[in-house]
């Protein structure tokens, strides 16, 4: 099953609240929301990809509880970005002062902010280009790291302003200066 897109928008524009309460009357139905304001139907992950998601989310709150910079958020966190997205990484983070400085209404909905790490793991049922695109618009939103790990054991760097790096079976990846001393140790994803 792969990804719906639907266009509503010669019917009715839904604004931020509306988006926000449909989410919240629909919770057994994953919504994204792209620039345009199209509706993108996410299917539920498989046990295989669901495990190694929750393996890599493991080991960001492990390094986060430790270094207490930011805030990790999993895959059922969507975001609304700068450039009018409402997106979900499967694992994002974000530094704590950028956190602290949104009100609580807006931590509470969907935050208003985009995160400074995004990761997204490719399960069967995503498109190699729409993911791509994803990655795409988070870095058009002011994400400043992102990691796309493929089934293929390819991963994808997007850093801001450069083009992206591809890594074949790289036994890690390092978070960076924006993740201060965070090393995603492979193992977990592709073992």
């Amino acid at each position: 099953m792969t990804a719906i897109t639907i266009n509503f928008n010669n019917v009715m524009k839904l604004n931020d609240d509306q988006f926000y309460q449909l989410c919240r009357d629909n919770p057994d139905i994953k919504l994204e929301r792209n620039q345009w304001g199209e509706l993108i139907v996410m299917p539920p992950t498989g046990g295989e990809t669901g495990n190694r998601n929750s393996e890599i989310n493991a080991e960001f709150v492990i390094w986060n509880r430790k270094t207490q910079l930011g805030k990790v958020f999993d895959s059922s966190t969507c975001f609304k970005l700068p450039n009018g997205c409402d997106r979900s990484p499967d694992v994002s983070w974000i530094q704590l002062e950028r956190w602290n400085s949104l009100s609580a209404q807006q931590r509470e909905k969907f935050p208003p902010i985009a995160p400074d790490f995004v990761l997204e793991l490719m399960s069967p049922s995503d498109g190699l280009s729409d993911i791509q695109k994803k990655m795409q618009e988070y870095m058009a939103a002011g994400v400043k790291l992102g990691w796309l790990l493929k089934r293929s054991r390819q991963v994808e760097i997007y850093r801001q302003g450069q083009a992206v790096e591809v890594l074949n079976s790289p036994p890690s990846l390092s978070g960076e200066e924006v993740l201060p001393g965070f090393i995603l140790d492979l193992s977990v994803v592709w073992d």
